[in-house]
């Protein structure tokens, strides 16, 4: 019949745009083709992970609702954002590495003369609607069309607080490159960009942008922007490696015994950026704690302290119920035991891992006390040993 539309293709127009799109014919046959999809899905190195909350969604409700955690979920007044400016990113860095925290898991990573922007999330809120969904507990350093030309923008996996539509829009009118986890690129080339301009890779596989490989590797997490979640698009880490100069970004992840192979493959890192932010114990597979973090770069390092730790995927969004700042303060605690180096830069600070790093703990100047895990004397791994039954309060220093 003229004009008839079946339901299915009905809710599809209803479909927002946010949601992306599925993978279909060659995209799909290649997803199938992959020796990490099985019965349907893609799999988790180490084994399957838990990818909803544990416990009752009772229990999971009385932590986010209690007033006393929520309160400390949030900062207590403005965060101070460091007001980049274009001459803090247009000269090129003196070191050839320069790294500029932008917030959560976004960075732009100045490496050998290219730009590579990570995980670039310049929206108000991680979510699908405008209106709903957590927002951001700061402003973003800089408007994105004063970063400047990018190389290769970089993507670790699809959900809301990685891939975000306004800021895909805005970089889809420019001429840099994607590169992107295996099934990604569906939802790319939905919002306008041109295939022409997707690097969509699986695991272990690499490419070329000017100076620089780009190889997607092995990451513990999962997927999804719609209602359900088909695991139809593969989630990595990234390892990039320039003429003088290697960087790794985890994207999300849970600790997987994976990081000994990666550091022994593609490192070691001049930096790293691994997400230590937004775990808990009702997920504890597919997010690490400091502690795990902390691990994870010494094993990308070869066992022993090396290169800089940033921390990212913390400080900008609430999406657990961790205090606001803890993820600082445990990591501050961790890497000052095991000898490590860590920057701590405000959103938009730029730093270069061979120079001076930022050290200063501003967070403590917008938060309330923050319990921390006693130190205790260093395990034979070099990582302090803690226990969350021994806290102390940071502010009580």
């Amino acid at each position: 019949m003229a004009g008839f539309r079946s339901q299915s293709s009905g809710l599809r127009g209803l479909r927002p745009p946010a949601f992306g799109a599925d993978p279909s014919g060659e995209r799909m046959a290649r997803i199938r083709r992959s020796p990490h999809f099985k019965d349907g899905v893609f799999v988790n190195p180490g084994g399957p992970a838990r990818t909803r909350p544990s416990g009752s969604s009772l229990d999971l409700a009385k932590v986010f609702l209690d007033k006393e955690t929520r309160t400390r979920r949030a900062p207590r007044g403005p965060v101070p954002v460091h007001p980049t400016t274009l001459a803090d990113i247009s000269r090129p860095p003196a070191t050839g590495l320069r790294l500029t925290w932008m917030g959560h898991s976004s960075v732009l990573a100045e490496i050998d003369g290219q730009r590579v922007l990570f995980d670039p999330v310049w929206g108000e809120r991680c979510s699908p609607f405008p209106f709903v969904g957590p927002k951001r507990l700061h402003p973003v350093p800089l408007p994105l069309a004063a970063l400047g030309p990018v190389d290769v923008v970089v993507i670790s996996h699809d959900h809301y607080d990685h891939l975000d539509l306004p800021t895909i829009k805005a970089l889809a009118g420019t001429d840099t490159l994607f590169a992107v986890p295996l099934g990604v690129g569906a939802h790319l080339e939905h919002w306008g960009v041109s295939e022409g301009r997707l690097r969509e890779l699986d695991w272990h596989e690499a490419t070329q942008v000017g100076g620089l490989t780009l190889t997607a590797t092995p990451a513990r997490h999962f997927c999804g922007r719609g209602l359900r979640n088909t695991q139809h698009t593969l989630w990595a880490s990234w390892a990039v490696a320039g003429e003088e100069h290697r960087v790794y970004h985890s994207g999300d992840t849970g600790y997987f015994d994976g990081f000994q192979e990666i550091g022994a493959d593609h490192g070691p890192f001049d930096a790293t950026m691994i997400q230590l932010g937004a775990y808990s114990e009702f997920w504890p597979d597919i997010h690490m704690t400091p502690e795990e973090a902390l691990r994870a770069h010494l094993d990308l390092q070869g066992g022993q302290p090396g290169g800089v730790l940033l921390p990212i995927h913390w400080g900008t969004f609430n999406l657990a119920p961790h205090a606001w700042a803890e993820p600082g303060e445990w990591t501050k605690d961790a890497a000052e035991s095991a000898g490590q180096a860590v920057a701590f830069p405000r959103p938009g600070e730029p730093f270069e891992p061979a120079g001076k790093l930022p050290s200063d703990p501003w967070w403590r100047a917008v938060t309330a006390p923050i319990a921390r895990p006693w130190r205790r004397p260093r395990g034979a791994a070099g990582v302090a040993d803690t226990s969350r039954d021994d806290l102390h309060l940071a502010g009580e220093r």
